[in-house]
């Protein structure tokens, strides 16, 4: 029994020594914080409701910008738009490293176009955001993708008839869809055995990511990635999707045509091909394979869930559907589809659009972000390769720039004369060099899908709009609506 203990004590020893040498004492003056423990950090001071609840907390009274012990590492914190902007936007270059996420990196290990860094990270941001614009992004032929989705979808909810279903499935569907037309080349139907598949996996993933398990993950990953836990599930679930995407891409190279390339993978193995004589391409399979499973995660989760939030929102505010109906038929009418060209005619459903965002709050604590090199911030030193945590809560919810920034209000985005205001505190898809590469598809994804389904369907819930909860699922690195029913009626 002694020898036990002894043995248990001295793993426990061991694992501690190598935290302390993963995470060396960074060197500068941060920003000021709670009193970090030997390598517990600012553990004992976090609330046990979430890693955001403790961070506003410390914001009161350390300021705007302030340093968090997560774990035995210093993590500094940008709470409010203006730290925000003068960090990602004023000094744009120093604060455009990606830091980790603890659950995830074992998967990605820095490849892909979310979690690269330095040269690769520029050649695959700039690759995906050139093919994705020739492939249609903000043109009209990404438009009638989205579009012809929308009506896909009107089709598939007709056949219930107004009956109750949970709109996960089907808001997870058309989204993956769209991204699955840009990578793939093509569109599957609802009820293909694969893409269930693919769909499942993506939400499970997600939803494990977001949970308070990935929280505690992200303090003690060193110690905890020995043991049973979500982070397994996860690495799972992406590695199937992985290897779905890998199997994808032989097909592809068996049927690729050099003068007339039809996708985004067709575009990636054309540069590979280009540029196999280059040892140092970042045109590789590895970067193709996570490269195209971070833009399912980008432009699939995101929207969907935005998408769940949006519509569990018109069910406790059924005025503002009703209003946003009423713009639909005077600038639309019954019968034709809406198009992108009619968002500026229609402000009121535009500003629902994006309160619909800044309630959702998906990502409250934004993505870590390094510091590429030594810089100075605000009178202090952050040395090269802290890690920066933009919370992007802060700046949705900023009672300066929103009045009454816990009440959904689209009449936060309404000037006096009832149109589209600008506010400099929208960033739901951040800011700087790190701005969410697929915001243009997202929004217009945001516009087609919300209002072609309400130019079809009134909603309407068995629950009454004043007992309708919106108090999150989950809330870690993601923020995931509760579950809900809804009832789709033909108009």
């Amino acid at each position: 029994m002694e020898l036990t203990v002894f043995l248990f004590f001295a793993l426990l020893i061991g694992l501690l020594l190598l935290l302390v040498r993963r995470h060396p004492k960074a060197h500068g003056r941060l920003p000021p914080g709670p009193r970090p423990l030997p390598l517990l950090g600012n553990l004992l001071q976090l609330e046990r409701r979430g890693l955001l609840k403790s961070f506003l907390k410390f914001r009161e009274k350390y300021g705007d910008v302030f340093t968090v012990h997560l774990g035995p590492r210093p993590v500094v914190m940008l709470c409010g738009v203006d730290a925000i902007r003068e960090a990602l936007v004023d000094q744009a270059e120093v604060f455009s490293g990606r830091g980790k996420i603890a659950i995830v990196d074992p998967v990605f290990q820095g490849y892909g176009v979310v979690f690269a860094n330095g040269d690769r990270w520029k050649a695959l941001r700039r690759f995906s955001l050139t093919t994705m614009r020739d492939f249609g992004m903000g043109k009209r032929s990404v438009e009638e993708r989205i579009k012809e989705e929308a009506q896909c979808l009107v089709q598939e909810l007709r056949k219930y008839k107004g009956a109750l279903v949970d709109p996960t499935f089907f808001f997870h569907s058309i989204t993956a869809n769209i991204i699955c037309s840009i990578v793939f080349g093509k569109r599957f139907e609802y009820q293909d055995k694969e893409f269930l598949k693919l769909l499942r996996l993506f939400y499970q993933s997600f939803s494990l990511v977001s949970s308070l398990f990935s929280q505690l993950f992200e303090l003690f990953s060193d110690f905890l990635k020995y043991f049973p836990g979500a982070h397994r599930q996860i690495r799972k679930n992406l590695q199937e999707i992985g290897a779905f995407i890998g199997h994808s891409v032989e097909k592809h190279r068996e049927a690729l045509d050099p003068s007339s390339p039809q996708d985004l993978i067709d575009t990636y193995l054309l540069h590979m091909e280009k540029e196999k004589s280059n040892p140092h391409s970042e045109f590789n399979h590895q970067n193709l394979i996570f490269n195209t499973l971070s833009l399912f995660f980008a432009g699939t989760e995101t929207t969907s869930t935005t998408l769940r939030y949006g519509f569990l929102l018109m069910l406790k505010y059924p005025h503002v559907a009703e209003r946003v109906y009423k713009e639909i038929e005077q600038v639309i009418g019954p019968h034709r589809p809406p198009a992108l060209d009619d968002r500026a005619k229609m402000p009121y459903t535009d500003a629902v659009i994006h309160e619909i965002q800044r309630i959702a709050d998906l990502l409250p604590m934004g993505l870590p972000h390094i510091v590429t090199q030594h810089t100075s911030f605000r009178g202090y030193t952050i040395p090269k390769g802290t890690e920066v945590f933009p919370i992007l809560s802060t700046a949705l919810n900023d009672p300066h720039y929103f009045e009454k920034p816990d009440t959904f209000n689209p009449d936060h985005f309404l000037d006096t004369n009832g149109a589209l205001k600008k506010n400099e505190a929208f960033i739901p898809f951040s800011l700087g060099k790190r701005i969410c590469l697929g915001e243009g598809i997202a929004r217009t994804e945001l516009f087609l899908f919300f209002t072609t389904i309400l130019q079809n369907f009134s909603v309407a819930s068995p629950v009454a709009p004043e007992d309708i909860d919106l108090t999150p699922q989950e809330n870690g690195v993601g923020k995931l609506p509760p579950a809900y029913q809804i009832r789709f009626l033909p108009r």
